[in-house]
């Protein structure tokens, strides 16, 4: 804790105390019930956090009138009176911890949830989408627009009759009120629309209503987008100067920035720095002198510390961090940081599984993150022995849970590194936060001596069967896929050629540490084509990309995808799409798109068409398994190529086969 004195120092903003400077923002579950009550599962999620040490926890946002404020596939609501006492419920289980507990107020506008509304446009300053491709909205009247003031004062009064702490209003990412301050979106020539006096008129009706509402004595936080982040947005200079016509009434300013459009630096993608954003809370705070909140892929508590040391901001933001390490309070105050999850920024379970995919919350590297380390108190009634086969996040998964409920566990990993393809991958500049995960496994396996792990240790049934094994998991991960096509295996990763797969590349990285200038074609618009395009496109390659779909990046999560499309456009990036790889040479490669055939040449080629599962000796392992009725799970890639939280999650599914072994307690 000495080491962070500014991150654990108490902060008291209009009587309200918080223990120290970090808060959970509010995100979005998906683990409200249908008609928007608090479940018991979302309940107990946010507990987690509190028991964690987190000082400030903001329940994510709420809608304030029903159908038209609301948006996603189940928020929470504060519509009427039905409402407090579930959330009574969890304002009063967060504060058993030490924790204090705001919540967020919000109206969609043109973001409201389509299909609550039948068929009914939703609303808005006017009727630009929200987003490109987004529904069309209608504007608001004058009348609507002060409806819509009243609904924020009347869910404010039931927030504070509900035991929360404080009370914030969202102004930020395209939503109603920044449909309002953002020219992107308000079109309007009324007294609501134009200047920015005009277009700031209805957030501060809204801050005048809230604190009429809650009076004086109750803490009010700002929502904001700092800047926009797109051409003929708001820029920081507009957005300070809004601030300055509404926040002497409030308490709390919290700097965020971006719109839809914009998402990737909203959720921030992986490649930005650690607090990025913190230049923007640092013009609010210098110009307001009021507590001020900041986000931005804030992983490590030296960033966090050293943002406020420095004045930037006054409370750190941790929101997906919080996601994957409930407990990040408390393991940094104990000094406990090696066993910290750090969020690897890859927004899969977290933004793509609530945004794109109308799943509830999860995250890639913690396989539960309702009920976190529960699963450490059940033990195994009998001694159990249990060999894992690969040792990448997956493989690594499996093994620390069957030691950690008392199994004598065996790792087995042919090659002398950890970690499997998500270390590969994190070699990659843009992709190094993917290395945080392997090194928590690895820190995790030093702590339990009942692990062994033998590296360099090519798994056979010969090997296994000395270990006699009570469980045999396969986790022996995905290879590059290599399609029959001419000349492809004569030409690829070889000695001296200038043809590689994803694995090449990465193990011959100082070679293209000079790109400037150079060729560069790839074949495969997927995940890992676009991490090869992204890298030379950033160091002055003249980039080439080829894909047989109609178009980049479909299977990507929702940031990602966005943070490489705009990849592309920066760059310049020459796309080839619904073209087919014919033929592989030493300097180009032979394509076909319709009924024409070329060449693209290049100094350097890469294919990435995918991976495939390796099931190498898996045959044979189960065959000498069932003959003496020893059950054998096959996880992760070795299943089918995949993600890191598809394969995590199946390796913490040990429990369940030791259950049905009926050897876990």
């Amino acid at each position: 804790m000495s080491h962070y004195q500014h991150l654990f120092s108490p902060l008291t903003i209009n009587g309200m105390t918080l223990k120290n400077r970090i808060i959970m923002p509010p995100m979005g579950t998906n683990m409200a019930t249908l008609n928007g009550e608090v479940s018991g599962e979302q309940l107990e999620y946010y507990e987690l956090r509190a028991k964690g040490g987190t000082g400030l926890i903001t329940i994510e946002n709420i809608c304030i009138d029903f159908p038209f404020a609301s948006n996603g596939t189940t928020q929470l609501r504060i519509d009427n009176d039905q409402y407090i006492p579930g959330l009574f419920k969890l304002t009063e289980t967060l504060h058993k911890h030490g924790a204090c507990v705001s919540i967020q107020l919000n109206h969609a506008g043109a973001s409201a949830y389509p299909y609550r509304l039948n068929g009914e446009q939703p609303l808005s300053s006017s009727t630009t989408p929200s987003k490109k491709n987004g529904n069309i909205p209608r504007a608001m009247t004058r009348e609507e627009i002060y409806h819509a003031v009243d609904k924020f004062g009347e869910a404010a009064e039931r927030v504070k009759r509900a035991g929360f702490d404080c009370v914030e209003i969202h102004a930020g990412h395209s939503y109603l009120i920044s449909q309002f301050l953002s020219p992107l979106f308000n079109k309007r020539t009324d007294e609501f629309g134009g200047d920015v006096e005009n277009r700031a008129r209805m957030l501060c009706l809204v801050v005048d209503k809230v604190r009429a509402s809650v009076g004086p004595r109750f803490p009010i936080s700002l929502r904001f987008s700092a800047d926009d982040f797109l051409k003929g947005g708001n820029t920081l200079d507009d957005t300070l100067r809004m601030l300055a016509l509404c926040q002497d009434k409030v308490d709390i300013l919290n700097v965020s920035a971006a719109q839809n459009d914009s998402l990737n630096l909203q959720i921030d993608q992986m490649s930005l720095e650690d607090g990025w954003k913190r230049y923007l809370s640092r013009a609010v705070r210098e110009k307001f002198n009021k507590p001020t909140v900041i986000a931005g892929n804030i992983r490590t508590p030296k960033v966090a510390e050293d943002i406020i040391a420095s004045g930037d901001a006054d409370l750190i933001a941790i929101g997906r961090g919080l996601i994957a390490e409930p407990e990040w309070v408390q393991k940094v105050q104990q000094g406990n940081e090696r066993l910290m999850r750090k969020c690897i920024s890859c927004n899969i379970g977290c933004a793509d599984h609530r945004i794109a995919r109308s799943r509830p919350l999860r995250c890639s590297i913690n396989p539960d993150i309702i009920h976190g380390d529960a699963y450490k108190q059940r033990k195994v009634n009998r001694d159990t022995r249990v060999v894992v086969i690969g040792a990448g996040t997956a493989g690594m998964e499996a093994a620390c849970t069957a030691a950690e409920v008392g199994c004598h566990t065996w790792l087995l990993e042919k090659r002398n590194s950890l970690g499997g393809l998500a270390s590969e991958i994190s070699l990659l500049p843009e992709k190094k936060r993917i290395a945080d995960f392997p090194q928590f496994m690895k820190n995790r396996i030093s702590g339990l001596n009942n692990l062994l792990l033998q590296v360099g240790q090519e798994a056979s049934v010969e090997t296994i069967a000395e270990l006699h094994p009570d469980l045999i998991i396969n986790a022996t991960g995905s290879t590059p896929l290599l399609p029959p096509i001419s000349g492809l295996l004569e030409c690829i990763d070889v000695e001296g050629g200038n043809v590689f797969s994803i694995t090449g590349m990465i193990h011959h990285l100082a070679r293209f540490a000079d790109a400037e200038g150079k060729r560069i074609a790839v074949v495969g618009g997927g995940a890992v084509g676009l991490d090869v395009i992204e890298y030379f496109s950033g160091r002055g390659a003249r980039t080439t990309l080829i894909e047989m779909q109609d178009a980049p990046g479909r299977d990507l999560d929702i940031i990602t995808k966005n943070a490489m499309l705009a990849m592309l456009d920066e760059h310049q990036v020459e796309q080839h799409m619904q073209t087919q790889l014919v033929s592989v040479h030493p300097d180009h490669f032979s394509v076909k798109k319709a009924d024409r055939a070329y060449d693209i040449p290049f100094d350097y080629g890469f294919v990435c068409l995918g991976m495939r599962a390796n099931r190498n000796g898996l045959d044979e392992v189960q065959h000498w398994a069932s003959t003496r009725q020893i059950p054998v799970m096959n996880i992760g890639d070795s299943v089918m190529a995949r993600r890191i939280i598809d394969g995590v999650r199946e390796g913490r599914n040990v429990l369940e086969s030791l259950q049905d072994m009926g050897v876990l307690g």
